[in-house]
């Protein structure tokens, strides 16, 4: 019991540069105490003590704000750093060198009896706010990004971000276990420079309406050769001014707006000519 004490308490120190001596660990980390009374109730869960366990569980949620059911299974070395919000549920297994920040959730989707929680591999990252929900594998060193939302199976080596989950880096295993967990940590589950699938996706079709800017152009030119009087129907620019709206305003009033001014438009228009 006690070396596996000293185990938790040397991956707190393996974890959070903010850990300064044992003492503090022991006094202040709520991870570490939720972590000690769930091996009670886990204990109690086994033995067949089912409402003793479960009232050791919620005593442990009421001092430190982290719920664990007590018929999850969890591994060595497992870490919760601040912790207020962690919930996870009675099918869950958890590898060993695991890292969950606060506000996680490993969660089911059925009421279905049976496995309904997800099984977590050895060295996962969870993100503080990540929801991982389902009873599916997450791989051995799978990283969460904060806030994503994960509903079916990780590959080992990947990280997730996004609502829904998207795989947004695959890397393969360590090129050798003497890295050690401090080297392939990342805090919160995220890198500084992972690409961000949204604001990829919004270049992308930026890019996209460039190009396509540039082609209208060019026709647009040769159009002109053509027929000089195309050049005079030119598209007339859009200011800032024009696309701000009072919040005040109902959708119909906008909607008639805009069909007045199309209206409007389209008599100036045709009063030019």
């Amino acid at each position: 019991m006690f070396r596996q004490l000293k185990e938790d308490i040397d991956s707190v120190f393996a974890r959070d540069p903010a850990a300064r001596n044992t003492l503090e660990v022991l006094t202040n980390y709520p991870g570490l105490h939720a972590l000690m009374a769930h091996r009670a109730a886990s204990w109690l869960w086994r033995a067949g003590w089912k409402w003793l366990a479960r009232t050791v569980s919620t005593l442990a949620r009421w001092l430190t704000g982290i719920e664990i059911h007590p018929g999850a299974t969890i591994g060595r070395r497992f870490f919760i750093d601040h912790g207020m919000g962690v919930v996870i549920g009675e099918t869950t297994v958890i590898g060993d060198d695991v890292t969950l920040y606060q506000g996680v959730t490993l969660g089911g989707t059925s009421w279905q009896k049976g496995k309904r929680h997800p099984t977590l591999g050895d060295g996962v990252v969870v993100g503080a706010g990540a929801k991982i929900l389902g009873p599916f594998d997450v791989g051995e060193g799978a990283k969460i990004g904060s806030n994503a939302v994960v509903t079916k199976a990780v590959p080992d080596f990947a990280t997730v971000v996004g609502i829904p989950g998207r795989v947004v880096v695959r890397r393969g295993e360590p090129r050798a276990a003497s890295e050690g967990a401090r080297a392939r940590f990342d805090a919160y589950g995220v890198t500084a420079d992972m690409p961000d699938p949204f604001a990829r996706s919004v270049h992308k079709l930026v890019e996209h309406i460039n190009a396509m800017d540039a082609r209208l152009e060019a026709m647009a030119g040769a159009l002109c050769k053509l027929d000089p009087d195309y050049c005079d129907k030119l598209v007339p620019p859009l200011g800032d001014d024009d696309a701000e709206l009072s919040d005040d305003r109902s959708s119909a009033q906008v909607r008639a707006s805009k069909d007045g001014g199309s209206e409007s438009a389209g008599t100036g228009r045709a009063g030019n000519t």
